[in-house]
């Protein structure tokens, strides 16, 4: 089971679904797709860490939490991220998040992700075993 990503249409807004063989492989590629939304994640240097810590009552707030800690960081810190390692126990999440400082000419920023929102919201595993999240994110 390989780990994938996609997004989805949902009127004015987008969606991000994460699929992976684990809950936090599945939260790792949501991650990737909400920053595909905004930049193309093949120009984004792996050079700097940051690690994000989230708390929620259960999975799917806890994926919402997730994504806008991402956002956050992205804002505060005038970076973008290609790569995540996300660990859950129980009901916290640690998330490093691996990029670098914005640079506009070379990363092309598309559109502005505002939030993840609850529109869609979802954790799932299927019978094979395979985990997927998804939410819609604002723009």
């Amino acid at each position: 089971m390989h780990a994938s990503w996609e997004h989805f249409e949902h009127q004015a807004d987008i969606g991000v679904r994460g699929y992976g063989a684990t809950l936090e492989s599945a939260f790792e590629q949501a991650g990737l797709a909400l920053v595909a939304v905004m930049v193309p994640l093949e120009r984004i240097a792996q050079v700097i860490r940051v690690e994000v810590r989230c708390e929620a009552p259960d999975c799917e707030l806890l994926l919402v939490d997730w994504l806008n800690s991402i956002l956050r960081e992205m804002s505060i810190r005038k970076m973008v991220f290609s790569r995540f390692r996300v660990s859950i126990q129980g009901r916290q999440l640690t998330g490093e998040l691996w990029g670098e400082a914005m640079d506009s000419p070379r990363h092309e920023p598309s559109v502005e992700v505002k939030a993840a929102t609850y529109h869609t919201l979802k954790v799932w595993q299927e019978l094979q075993g395979r985990w997927g999240a998804q939410c819609v994110v604002d723009v």
